[in-house]
């Protein structure tokens, strides 16, 4: 019998981006693209499953459920996924546009993102938790809570579901769409693993400092919370352990989709040691597990859109050239 090691659900984007752009056009004036318009599958759902595919998950062990609209971009987004091997569950929801992000990238300038949120507001809840039901996989990943409709304030009742059936829970937050981030707070009790950036733990922790920030979320039952910062590397919390990780050094194209490539990393690393109990981690596996993590995310910025640059030699090539460094200039506290 097939069995799904990896399930996925969250946010589906197709990505209209132009990288390299000198600078952003003033009203009536026109910039021509030095890189040119790229059409790419993205979202957080979809970024993790084919980062994961890339790395070398088989494809048959990756189930991703989600919501499309009934429109040409749906049929871009199955397709893609499938030419990765990635078994996909879409719903295709009448009279609604598949999600949809403009993304400006100014050389030397962060992201700048343009989204149409789409049919991402209509990921149901009961089926996904029926699809945990039957497939019992061994980690199950929600990308971008926060975007999600209802299904965000049925979150802690689809991971309850998930921690029945045996799963290690991973959650990837977003800025929420039309609610206040007091949705979450009910869900973390269920959540092993959870991923943001640092200016979403402030905000949703309501405090200043990074570290009371990631404190908020393990009181409140997060086993590992890691919190990536862009060329500032990462911050990790674990049980009574504090990690400080910086970041690899590469030349960053884009860096659109590096914070799904990290998550794509830390499942990688599990499923290659067949998903281990993370509260038995020892100090030396969350190093492994957060610079292999690292040296993923830090690959999906050397080329325009969000998975293109990920490759297992890129990263292992990384691994071997700075990994002993970054290793020694970690702190644990």
């Amino acid at each position: 019998m097939l069995r799904t090691s990896i399930l996925t659900t969250g946010i589906l984007v197709v990505d209209l981006i132009a990288a390299g752009l000198p600078s952003i056009a003033k009203p009536g004036q026109v910039i021509f693209t030095p890189r040119g318009i790229k059409t790419r599958l993205g979202g957080h759902s979809a970024n993790v499953s084919i980062d994961l595919a890339k790395l070398g998950v088989p494809g048959r062990e990756i189930l991703l459920v989600g919501s499309v609209g009934d429109d040409l971009y749906s049929n871009f987004v199955e397709q893609t996924l499938k030419n990765y091997g990635v078994r996909v569950k879409l719903k295709r929801i009448k009279g609604v546009e598949t999600s949809k992000n403009l993304i400006l990238v100014v050389k030397g300038e962060d992201r700048r993102f343009h989204v149409d949120v789409g049919a991402n507001v209509h990921l149901n809840p009961e089926e996904v938790v029926n699809t945990l039901m039957a497939e019992r996989p061994r980690l199950f990943y929600v990308g971008a809570t926060g975007m999600l409709g209802r299904f965000d304030y049925e979150l802690a009742r689809v991971l309850e579901a998930a921690k029945m059936s045996g799963c290690i829970t991973f959650i990837d937050v977003i800025v929420p769409y039309e609610k206040e981030w007091d949705y979450l707070i009910p869900a973390l009790k269920y959540v092993d693993i959870f991923h943001c950036n640092d200016l979403e733990a402030k905000s949703l922790s309501g405090k200043e400092e990074l570290e009371e920030a990631v404190n908020v979320l393990r009181d409140e039952g997060v086993k590992l919370v890691v919190v990536t910062m862009g060329e500032r590397g990462l911050y990790a919390l674990h049980s009574k352990v504090a990690i400080t990780m910086p970041a690899f050094k590469v030349e960053v194209i884009d860096p659109t989709g590096a914070g799904d490539a990290f998550c794509a990393g830390i499942m990688y690393w599990l499923w290659k040691q067949g998903f281990p109990d993370l509260d038995k981690l020892a100090e030396e596996e969350l190093l492994e597990m957060l610079l292999l993590a690292s040296a993923v995310g830090a690959s999906a910025t050397t080329a325009e859109g969000t998975t293109a640059g990920v490759t297992i030699n890129f990263v292992n090539d990384l691994l071997s050239r700075q990994g002993e460094l970054l290793k020694l200039s970690t702190v644990i506290e």
